[in-house]
């Protein structure tokens, strides 16, 4: 296998399951070292150590939604290696549910919380140790729903088209500096996450592989965590050198309009609270 982020360092939140951790898997086999940041201690600890085997992953305890962490998982990176090269915000949840008369507002905030200003910290910190050094890729997850309305819940969509303002925007301010900002929408792919959503059970992914085929806009093809992870390599690499602002969809044509599509969240069984809190993105 090539080595594409060799001598390259990466923070990944939400990274202790689905994409996180299927990311974290493929920029670690491409040369990569990580620091993997979530709020599930006990997969993450164990992913970094299946990782890690030769120093190329650590793991730390990571809630988005306090700041000090996410800043603290920045740091960990320049202690531990010496560097942050990549930043991947990709801590999610389905969050707050139902039509919008009924939303709770305190699900409102808590998935804002999670899947905005987490983000927002993300880029914040990582952003002013690239600038320094002059170079960088901030990637974050946004989605379809960031792009179409219809194919996520309503604090959901609005998180995510929140997402790619905010990529544009620091696009804009730090491409001076040499750093790049690029987020990704990805179409529902079998993740704990999506499980969960779809079924009401985040263990059940062969069945969702089986849903997503149904629904997928490309016959017999199912999104999959590693399908985005790719992507991400892609935006990671100087392969993407000259690529800043963009919003890469993974959603196999479902925003061309293509017909098969996906129902929409917003009638999805809701995801149990505290399960919601561990970025099963």
């Amino acid at each position: 296998m090539d080595k594409r982020l060799e001598g390259k360092v990466a923070v990944i939140t939400g990274a202790a399951s689905g994409i996180g951790a299927a990311t974290a898997k493929t920029l670690v086999a491409h040369g990569a070292k990580v620091v993997l940041g979530d709020i599930q201690e006990a997969p993450g600890s164990e992913l970094a150590q299946a990782l890690g085997g030769d120093g190329a992953a650590v793991f730390r305890l990571c809630d988005v939604t306090i700041e000090e962490h996410v800043a603290q998982l920045v740091e960990t990176a320049i202690s531990e290696f010496g560097a942050i090269n990549v930043m991947f915000n990709c801590a999610g949840i389905v969050g707050a549910m139902g039509p919008m008369e009924t939303t709770p507002a305190a699900e409102w905030k808590l998935t804002t919380d999670i899947m905005i200003n987490g983000v927002f910290y993300g880029m914040k910190h990582a952003s002013k140790h690239m600038k320094r050094a002059g170079s960088g890729s901030i990637i974050s997850m946004s989605s379809t729903a960031g792009i179409m309305g219809g194919l996520g819940p309503h604090a959901y969509c609005a998180a995510k088209h929140a997402v790619v303002g905010m990529t544009k925007s620091l696009a804009a301010e730090v491409g001076a500096s040499g750093v790049r900002v690029n987020c990704i929408a990805p179409s529902a792919v079998a993740t704990p996450m999506v499980a969960e959503a779809f079924l009401g059970d985040h263990t059940k992914l062969d069945d969702t592989v089986a849903a997503l085929v149904d629904i997928s806009p490309l016959k017999g093809r199912p999104g999959l965590a590693q399908d985005v992870a790719n992507a991400v390599l892609w935006l990671a690499s100087d392969e993407s050198g000259y690529t800043s602002g963009l919003t890469l969809t993974v959603d196999a044509g479902l925003t061309t309009g293509s017909t098969a599509g996906e129902p929409a969240f917003n009638e999805y069984k809701p995801m149990q609270r505290e399960a919601g809190r561990t970025g099963l993105d």
